[in-house]
């Protein structure tokens, strides 16, 4: 089954379910494809999140991501990624762990492809 066709709606209609085993961070997923194994998303770290226990993230998929709000902090990279910032991680990139201090909101779409 692919995604879902959906029209504009608020994104907190998606229930927040934890992700991993972090305590405070959480994610909505907008659509899912279980099949393929991709999905949208936003991920959501709470105020004082650190993912330090989840390691270094390598994964098969593409990643691409926007901060609608908050920041995260790379702690392998020690640099802040703020509200605005984007990022597209092809298959195989390290990225991670990070903690956030004041809390983030990111938008995510994960996918397999070229």
């Amino acid at each position: 089954m692919a995604k879902p066709e959906l029209e504009f709606t608020d994104y907190r209609k998606f229930e927040a379910t934890p992700f991993s085993s972090v305590k405070g961070l959480s994610e909505r997923i907008i659509a899912a494809d279980p099949e393929k194994n991709v999905a949208t998303r936003i991920l959501q770290f709470e105020p004082g999140t650190d993912t330090s226990p989840n390691g270094i993230q390598i994964h098969d998929f593409w990643e691409e991501l926007y901060i609608i709000e908050g920041s995260i902090i790379d702690l392998q990279l020690n640099e802040e990624f703020t509200q605005g910032m984007v990022a597209c991680r092809p298959p195989g990139m390290k990225h991670g762990p990070w903690k956030s201090p004041n809390g983030c909101k990111i938008f995510e779409v994960r996918y397999y492809g070229k």
